[in-house]
């Protein structure tokens, strides 16, 4: 059987991003409040475009999970810091990174981390983001 055409191949792949930051101080809620709606119009076309998977805001309230047990912190980024994420579907990391320039909020101080989704399971023998620097060294 012969592949499909290539216009009919999804070449897309998933970015996450991440919202960072806080609104700018020397902007007024007015300003601010256009910013989200703003935000809410080009996200929905986005959804609807297939280019955007939604995501969610996140709550300021967080715990941390580790072998110490459950603590209120110390967090590697402030519960503040980060206030949401949604996706991209995208051909690469910087027309997902294209993407995500075009969002209103960046004018009131916000800013976003793009960062494609691994597909792969987790593996102690391939180079990750939780691997320490020459942690394959040992011996």
């Amino acid at each position: 059987m012969a592949p499909p055409p290539e216009s009919t191949i999804d070449t897309t792949s998933e970015y996450l991003v991440i919202s960072r930051g806080q609104w700018d101080k020397d902007r007024s809620l007015d300003e601010i409040q256009k910013a989200i709606d703003d935000f809410y119009v080009w996200h929905d076309r986005l959804v609807s475009e297939g280019v955007m998977k939604s995501g969610q805001r996140l709550a300021r309230e967080a715990k941390i999970v580790s072998s110490s047990g459950v603590t209120d912190g110390p967090f590697a980024e402030g519960k503040e810091v980060v206030g949401g994420y949604w996706f991209f579907l995208a051909a690469n990391l910087s027309e997902a990174a294209a993407l995500a320039a075009q969002n209103p909020c960046l004018a009131c101080g916000l800013t976003y981390e793009v960062r494609p989704i691994e597909e792969e399971r987790a593996s102690a023998f391939k180079l990750s983001n939780e691997m320490p620097e020459n942690f394959g060294d040992k011996k």
